[in-house]
């Protein structure tokens, strides 16, 4: 196939042209002209727009062509003419050629703007630019007026209309959708500027750094993400935003500034005062005072507790030397104490038997003879001695418990021989016995006379009244 940028190769004659006197000379071939149509190269999508639709792999178009040449004809004198809707008109010559080979030649030039049409199809399903494709179809769609080729150009026109209507509606659809990635875009930039703001604005001694830091950087990041995935704002707007958000990081990375150089002043100042108790702790770590160093231990540690920190890493260090004093020093008063507690097991012993024996006691049915007893068995506790730490609740407990017991046993005992109160109760029961004689005279009248009301009434008291009787007579049994 002839490549549409070569020249033929033979001399032809143009048909109606005037030759010299002498003889007649051909017509020199008509150099093809650059097509108007731009290739497909030129239409290849530039940087940042949207890329074409792949195209399909070379195929036969044999039958593309000879449809392509049923729109053309060649004339007596090698013309070759195209037919339109309008009519036909020339398009050129193929001299030293037949017929065939010449429509042939036209047929493959009209088959690249075919196919220049199909790209502009593709790109514009693909997403490209409405404006730059509606642009290039106006451009071929003049081309075609006189483009040098043959074939079906009222349906390569109708195509380029149906182009150039789509990329209008394409175009249409491309801004509305460039102002709502825009308008995303600024409602993106304001929620990065007010969350950075809130963060710089919060309460530096509240304020988690570590985290805000981060969160800090996050923001910045997804700022650029913005500005390079939206739409520019107008100049004003965005120097605004950005001027918000670079005030807010600034005073974030101020605050944090001032907060850690006033961390470091606490840090120096508690290093200071631990290093002073630490000093005193390791002079009290040899002390036999087992009572009073104590006590200035849990002093030291009230002080400890109250000092500013030190840093994690100096702090950590003075305490295991505070705390390496402290036990020492308990390590050695618990040593003491074992070697103590070791010398009253004897005593715990001897406790152990009293307790046996008061507790002998129980249930104590005459008060006066196991006080007399308890008596000399607290006698002999008092002289037993001190018992192990781990025993005191168990054997003071334990005798605690008979003594409330004796002293129980003697409250019922006076309260059973009471003359003042046996007086009272047999009092009380003389008047219960007389009101149940008249509530029984009452019961016996009203069933006389029949009456039913009467008689419940009466009936309940009376049996509300012996109840009575009978809780005051168990008391005084009770007591004697």
């Amino acid at each position: 196939m002839t490549d549409e940028t070569q020249q033929p190769t033979s001399a032809p004659t143009l048909a109606g042209a005037s030759q010299s006197s002498d003889a007649p000379k051909p017509k020199p071939a008509p150099v093809p002209k650059p097509s108007a149509i731009p290739s497909p190269a030129a239409l290849r999508p530039r940087p940042g727009q949207a890329p074409a639709a792949p195209v399909a792999p070379a195929h036969d178009r044999t039958a593309e062509i000879a449809e392509a040449k049923t729109f053309g004809r060649v004339g007596e004198d090698s013309t070759v003419y195209v037919t339109t809707a309008e009519g036909e008109r020339e398009v050129g010559q193929y001299p030293d050629a037949d017929e065939s080979q010449a429509l042939e030649y036209f047929a493959k030039k009209y088959l690249d703007l075919a196919d220049a049409v199909t790209l502009l199809e593709q790109r514009l399903a693909a997403g490209a630019a409405g404006a730059t494709v509606a642009e290039a179809a106006g451009t071929q769609r003049e081309a075609l007026a006189e483009a040098q080729v043959v074939g079906d150009l009222d349906a390569l026109r109708a195509r380029l209309d149906a182009v150039s209507e789509q990329a209008a509606e394409a175009t249409a659809q491309q801004a509305r959708a460039h102002e709502e990635s825009k308008a995303a875009g600024l409602q993106a930039r304001i929620a990065v500027v007010e969350e950075a703001e809130a963060i710089a604005d919060a309460d530096p001694a509240r304020v988690q750094w570590k985290q805000s830091s981060a969160r800090m950087k996050e923001l910045f990041e997804q700022w650029k993400q913005v500005q390079a995935t939206t739409p520019r704002l107008p100049r004003s707007q965005d120097q605004q935003l950005w001027g918000r958000f670079s005030k807010a990081r600034n005073r974030f990375d101020k605050a944090r500034r001032e907060f850690f150089s006033a961390l470091d002043e606490r840090n120096a100042e508690g290093k200071r005062i631990k290093q002073k108790l630490v000093t005193e702790a390791e002079a009290l770590s040899d002390s036999t005072d087992w009572r009073e160093t104590a006590q200035q231990y849990r002093r030291l540690m009230d002080r400890w507790k109250a000092a500013p920190r030190a840093g994690r890493k100096d702090d950590d260090a003075l305490w295991a030397k505070f705390r390496a004093a402290q036990d020492r020093f308990f390590a050695a008063r618990n040593r003491a104490n074992e070697e103590v507690e070791a010398e009253y097991v004897g005593n715990l012993k001897v406790k152990e038997q009293l307790l046996a024996e008061a507790e002998a006691l129980l249930p104590i049915t005459d008060p006066v003879t196991a006080k007399e007893k308890l008596r000399v068995i607290q006698d002999q506790w008092e002289d037993a001695g001190k018992v192990p730490r781990a025993d005191i609740s168990r054997m003071e407990g334990g005798l605690r418990a008979v003594e409330r017991a004796l002293a129980e046993a003697e409250d019922a005992e006076w309260r059973r021989t009471n003359p003042e109160h046996q007086a009272r109760t047999s009092g009380m029961l003389a008047q219960l016995d007389a009101s149940i004689a008249e509530l029984e005279a009452e019961l016996d009248k009203a069933e006389t006379a029949g009456k039913d009301g009467d008689i419940a009434t009466a009936r309940e008291a009376l049996e509300a009244r012996r109840a009575w009787r009978d809780q005051v007579a168990r008391t005084a049994e009770e007591m004697q």
